[in-house]
């Protein structure tokens, strides 16, 4: 037989000053209200091979204290761990960390208390960010201070509903007072730019980020300039100074950009990167390559020793939330293969520019474990709360700046929005950019001298991986909010502007996983960025123009829906001459509208209940053959201007006869097929094989959709032939 793994035609696109490519390729104490901010083409194969892949050993749970076999107190909503990773006891700990709750869990005005294992009570900062519908917090920033943590200790401590109480923050000048100094400096061509955080913290222009009895954080900013006040035009340094006044110790953050959206002659800087803390050099670098639209971030302590402890959260309760699909909490991740994470992080892709574990290259072809609504090392930390799953995890979102798709608007200094600039675009040409309503040109300003723009890492929305929507969660740190940010807007401008509706951000012209992983970060942003933050309207607006164009497109347009659940906009259908599609693309595209619907985006459950329809049929649907319900693509459709085919029936005879002239899933199928019998066509046994693709479309199916995607699941489930998702679990993905 003859299976349809035809090539996919390529997009049309071309590489501008951003290098956005759109090439074909393989699936891929006192609770305080503190949300102010600061302010190529398919050659029909795929390959399987999954490098060093790594698991988990198993979360908290939910109501028994995990280190003494204790009921938790009453009033309990979750428990969290501490793990001693310093090679002494420490006393004095300080510890932030981010937390999101379940809808009404943590009411308003509630407090929270912290009780460790040994019956002892801590006080508890809780800087609320998020807060859901019914006004109980969804997202809390959460600081305090552990009195002991002995070496590989873990220390368990219950979450309890209390009442909220006062508590004075420190004031900005505190950790001057206590000697605090930081800088960051960048020598090119023998002249040295600098910027000085202590220094900037003393203009009194300090952004909060965090405020109270425990942990206050500010953020300040300044283009580098030389010691005779000439600024660089586009090197600029953030600082983010999370200061613990009972302890004194300050958490420096130091960020580096290349980012500003419309400053002329943009380029690539050759330096020497120094940060300098306390007087003492904490990162060098004496000849970093910087590239245009990116940024790079280090971390450092100020003060005596500094802490190290890794928090483990209560994976069953994040899962709970919704925040974070449903992953199977069943997998267990071997250690062997923990340990190979962990020699895996070792030296250039560690480092600045660099991109840690994701493939640098995002079109790359093959199975891959960065592509899924989550990569497969996140999932890995999620399921294990294994420290060095949490440093992969960590490490590698630090370095999703290194893309160069980070563009910051000057006049905001937030991530530029197509809210601000409805015609500029990474593909947009010509006259395309010109904002006729404004008579000015939106267009980003072409590199200063050919070729000073040449990057390795190349980025787009069809292997878009999701880097920081996690790490944020866990830590509540600014940066990763931002990467965040970041990535939702290069979703929403990287279209032509009359193909996505100017302003409105619309994702349909993309690839049909470009779709998918770009309404993925949108819903992400959007349910979780600060309720005051400038840009939370805005992706709630993004992510709310999206469902309208696709409820009114699918569920409510009858003359451009169609009867099998497909999508067909954008570059869905291009293969066998424009009559096929890609199932697989189609189910990322199920899986991304589904993980919004759990998010709380009503819209997306009405445009869910429409797209399951698809993964469900390719399994029950009568005429259907489960063995094909994986295909790499399938017939739709008689010719380039045929009506989609109104039955799966027709899908199927279309697209193979051989699931029509034999019984499905019987011996003789699977010798026509070259298959095991009971055997799923397309890859199996692969953790990122097209049944594995598949698995998170039938979960939400199962869930959304009625007893017939109750059925498809059961009978998916009850295959012979599944994935060792221990090394790979980013698609093991149950209903709820």
């Amino acid at each position: 037989m003859k299976f349809l793994t035809h090539p996919l035609t390529k997009r049309a696109a071309y590489t501008v000053l951003f290098g956005a490519t759109l090439t074909a390729c393989g699936s891929g104490g006192s609770t305080t209200d503190q949300n102010n901010v600061l302010s190529s083409s398919m050659d029909g194969t795929r390959s399987m091979s999954l490098g060093t892949y790594v698991p988990q050993s198993r979360g908290t749970t939910t109501g028994t204290n995990t280190n003494t076999g204790a009921t938790n107190p009453a009033g309990t909503i979750t428990t969290v761990r501490f793990e001693g990773t310093s090679s002494a006891a420490q006393t004095n700990v300080p510890v932030t960390f981010g937390q999101v709750f379940v809808a009404g869990d943590l009411p308003a005005n509630s407090g929270l208390v912290g009780r460790l294992e040994d019956g002892s009570s801590l006080p508890l900062q809780v800087d609320v960010k998020a807060k859901h519908a019914d006004g109980s917090v969804r997202h809390a920033i959460i600081s305090t201070v552990l009195p002991t943590l002995n070496v590989s200790e873990v220390r368990s401590m219950s979450l309890i509903r209390g009442t909220a109480a006062a508590a004075t923050p420190a004031a900005i000048t505190a950790p001057l007072d206590a000697g605090f100094t930081a800088s960051v400096s960048a020598t090119l061509n023998g002249v040295r730019y600098s910027a000085s955080a202590d220094q900037l913290m003393r203009s009194g222009k300090a952004k909060v980020w965090l405020t109270g009895g425990a942990a206050n954080e500010w953020h300040v900013m300044a283009p580098l300039t030389t010691s005779s006040g000439i600024q660089h035009p586009y090197l600029t340094a953030r600082f983010a100074i999370r200061w613990y006044p009972t302890v004194k110790k300050a958490r420096v953050d130091t960020v580096v950009e290349n980012t500003w959206a419309f400053e002329a002659n943009p380029n690539n800087y050759t330096y020497n990167a120094e940060v300098v803390v306390g007087g003492k050099t904490v990162y060098s670098n004496p000849s970093m390559t910087h590239y245009h639209h990116a940024r790079w971030r280090q971390l450092a302590w100020w003060g005596s020793a500094t802490p190290e402890v890794n928090v483990k959260h209560n994976t069953g309760y994040l899962i709970a939330t919704k925040a974070v699909p449903n992953y199977d909490q069943a997998i267990s991740v071997p250690e062997a293969s923990l340990n190979a994470l962990k020699a895996e992080w070792t030296g250039a892709i560690t480092q600045p520019m660099a991109t840690g574990l994701a493939i640098p290259s995002m079109p790359t072809t093959g199975g891959r474990r960065d592509i899924g609504l989550l990569p497969s090392w996140t999932v890995m930390y999620l399921l294990s709360m294994d420290k060095r799953a949490r440093e992969v995890t960590l490490g590698t979102a630090d370095l999703s700046g290194s893309w160069s798709s980070h563009i910051r608007d000057k006049q905001t200094d937030l991530p530029v929005s197509v809210n601000d600039y409805p015609y500029m675009s990474v593909l947009g040409r010509g006259s395309d950019t010109f904002n006729w309503k404004l008579a000015r040109d939106e267009k980003f300003p072409a590199c200063a001298v050919a070729g000073g723009c040449g990057v390795p890492n190349d980025h787009d929305t069809s292997h878009q991986p999701n880097l920081a929507y996690v790490p944020y969660l866990v830590t509540g740190d600014y940066y990763y909010l931002e990467e965040l940010q970041f990535w939702g807007m290069y979703s929403t401008l990287v279209d032509n502007p009359y193909y996505r509706g100017f302003e409105k951000g619309i994702v349909s012209p993309d690839q049909v996983r470009g779709q998918a992983w770009s309404l993925r970060t949108l819903a992400e942003a959007a349910y979780i960025t600060p309720d005051s933050h400038p840009l939370k309207s805005q992706f709630l607006g993004f992510i709310d123009n999206n469902l309208d164009w696709y409820n009114n497109t699918y569920t409510t347009g009858a003359a451009t829906s169609n009867a099998l659940g497909v999508i067909t906009n954008g570059y869905a259908i291009v293969y066998e001459d424009g009559t096929g599609l890609a199932p697989w693309q189609d189910d990322f595209f199920t899986s991304a509208v589904g993980h919004a619907a759990e998010l709380g985006f009503v819209k997306a459950e009405t445009l869910l209940r429409w797209k399951v329809k698809f993964p469900i049929a390719r399994m029950v649907g009568q005429g259907a053959c489960w063995i094909g319900a994986a295909n790499y693509s399938m017939k739709v459709r008689d010719s380039y201007t045929s009506p989609i085919y109104s039955t799966i029936a027709q899908v199927y005879k279309k697209s193979s006869p051989d699931y029509t002239s034999t019984a499905c899933a019987s011996d003789a199928m699977a010798k026509v097929l070259g298959l095991r019998v009971g055997e799923m066509f397309g890859y199996a046994p692969e953790a990122t094989g097209y049944p594995a693709n598949m698995q998170p479309a039938l979960a939400y199916a199962a869930s959304y959709g009625g007893t017939e995607g109750q059925k498809a699941w059961a009978l998916f489930e009850q295959r012979n032939f599944k994935p060792n998702y221990a090394y790979a679990p980013q698609f093991a993905i149950k209903p709820r």
